[in-house]
């Protein structure tokens, strides 16, 4: 397994844009597949983005077009670049890898006016 920290949630306003990076405890260079999760209050945690270790990207229908997958191995980090936030995107954003499934504790996005 590996240690997953995300940073980079806060609040935004309808329309703006966030970056998030989770950290990883150790090289990702060998990790088959990471991913973005998110969790809105009252509802089940959905994938929102997922990268494979060829670098092919995945999104959930509800953020294709606005948000975007990188992973930078030499850094150890994935990041998911968010654009024209709606408030329908406030959730607690999760970093997941694997396999073996790791988590991260998540950071919190809120977007509202």
């Amino acid at each position: 397994q590996v240690q997953l920290v995300e940073s980079g949630g806060g609040l935004v306003q309808p329309g703006g844009s966030l970056r998030l990076s989770c950290a990883a405890s150790r090289s990702i260079f060998s990790i088959v597949v990471m991913g973005w999760y998110r969790q809105a209050p009252g509802k089940q945690r959905e994938s929102v983005a997922r990268i494979n270790i060829t670098g092919n990207t995945n999104y959930a229908d509800s953020v294709k077009g606005r948000f975007t997958i990188s992973r930078d191995n030499a850094k150890n980090t994935v990041y998911l670049q968010m654009n024209s936030l709606k408030p329908e995107d406030t959730a607690v954003y999760y970093c997941n890898a694997g396999p073996p499934e790791s988590w991260g504790q998540g950071t919190q996005v809120t977007v509202s006016s």
